[in-house]
């Protein structure tokens, strides 16, 4: 086995469980990433240029695009993790059917609640930050004079919606002050917004105004300005499935999402968002479809549609759009190697797997009909763990005559040509599309 499997890191057991059930129900886990990340070297480098950016006082906007199991989610989470340990708040939602980032019946309000929900930070990774980031910004007011206050809020008063905001923080320190629970938790209800009418609002906090479908990215942008007060770094939002955008049947319900995506990339490059990031994720078609993707919007077309000097083999990182790079056989071959060895210390078993085995086990799935251009890493993990799974429960199976029975033809040239079976021999294997 190769020295990266058999010197890696001992996994915890409650970690192991979560990454084997993820991965083989087709989702990316939310713990554990480290653990099992490969490749995506240059995508994850142009990335943290974009958090450098944000801690500036900067913003960015990106498209991360790839097929179906190609590994965006995977991505985006690794970002997500990487960005919660350097001291950045990070908020992720998957659009759907009810959660938009425009609609006539609050589906973009309840894409904001989603993101709010998932809110995390490094010590609270699984979400619902809220309220600590609200408390930590309390308490680092507590020795300072009203006047410090006043000057850290300022910036924010001058945003769009920002007195209302401001006014809540104010009023939530008040609260927290006076261990008001009742009266932080409305402010806290209404920072989430989940007042649903400004009567509502009025009656618990005396405010006529609410957070609503047409002005939450405001709100957004306020918050990521605000968390600079509160010690951080600044926000990063991730927002995947945008395919439903696509999905969307009626054309101008479709243009008014557009147009909301093209008022958040006009404000972060034009600096008119602060202290904020954002990620989107697609798949190719629902980004470059002329009819009904990102590209049917005239304006976003003109201003994300790649360059003339730009090829396969030289790729422009710094580009609105990321478009995912196939994992070459090289890596797909050790992270299948560390995967094997996450599902031995979880179960206590001992793999007879060899490279060789391992070899085979990629080619098979790599010789399947229309694997050139339909093979995702997804596939390919699940079917792994598959195979660790029976061989952990069955010890007695021969892996060879395994291997064999289902590759059939995939595993035959090798022994015609007498194949050794290593990982640099198989460079035909490596080139296909994800």
């Amino acid at each position: 086995m190769s020295d990266t499997a058999s010197a890696a890191p001992r996994v915890p057991k409650r970690v192991a469980a979560v990454i084997l059930n993820s991965l083989k129900g087709g989702v990316v886990p939310r713990i554990g990433l480290p653990y099992i990340t490969v490749g995506r070297e240059v995508e994850i480098r142009a990335l943290l240029t974009d958090l450098s950016l944000i801690a500036d006082g900067g913003a960015s906007f990106r498209f991360l695009v790839g097929r179906y199991g190609a590994g965006k989610s995977f991505l985006l989470q690794t970002i997500r993790t990487h960005a919660m340990g350097e001291g950045f708040v990070v908020a992720d939602a998957d659009l759907s059917p009810d959660r938009r980032l425009q609609g006539g019946q609050g589906q973009g309000l309840a894409t904001y609640r989603e993101l709010i929900r998932n809110i995390s930070t490094k010590t609270r990774p699984e979400g619902g930050a809220l309220n600590l980031i609200l408390d930590r910004w309390v308490a680092s007011c507590a020795d300072v004079d009203e006047s410090v206050v006043n000057a850290q809020l300022a910036p924010l008063e001058e945003m769009v919606h920002g007195f209302d905001f401001t006014r809540m923080l104010r009023r939530y320190r008040m609260a927290a002050s006076g261990g008001d629970e009742e009266a932080m938790s409305r402010v806290t209800k209404w920072i989430r917004g989940e007042y649903r009418t400004k009567s509502e609002a009025r009656a618990e906090l005396g405010s006529s105004t609410i957070i609503s479908d047409d002005d939450w990215y405001d709100y957004v942008k306020l918050i990521a300005r605000f968390l600079v007060c509160s010690g951080y770094k600044g926000m990063l939002v991730l927002i995947d499935e945008l395919v439903n955008l696509y999905k969307i049947p009626n054309a101008i319900t479709r243009q008014y999402n557009y147009e909301k995506i093209l008022t958040m990339y006009n404000d972060t490059l034009q600096g008119k968002a602060q202290y904020l990031g954002m990620i989107m994720g697609g798949t190719p078609t629902s980004i470059e479809d002329r009819h009904r993707g990102v590209f049917s919007y005239e304006a976003l077309r003109s201003r994300l549609a790649q360059g003339r000097f730009a090829r396969e083999d030289l790729k422009d990182m710094l580009a609105p759009i990321i478009r995912l790079q196939p994992l070459t056989y090289e890596e797909l071959l050790v992270l299948i190697e560390k995967l094997m060895q996450i599902h031995a210390g979880y179960f206590g078993w001992t793999p007879t797997l060899t490279e060789n085995d391992l070899v085979d086990f990629l080619k098979i799935e790599f010789g399947r009909v229309g694997a050139d251009t339909h093979l995702t890493p997804r596939e390919v993990i699940r079917d792994f763990i598959e195979l660790l799974d029976i061989l952990c429960q069955n010890p007695d199976a021969n892996v060879a005559e395994l291997l064999q029975s289902v590759g059939g033809d995939a595993l035959a040239p090798a022994a015609a040509t007498g194949d050794t079976g290593t990982a640099g021999g198989n460079r035909n294997f490596a080139e296909f599309t994800i």
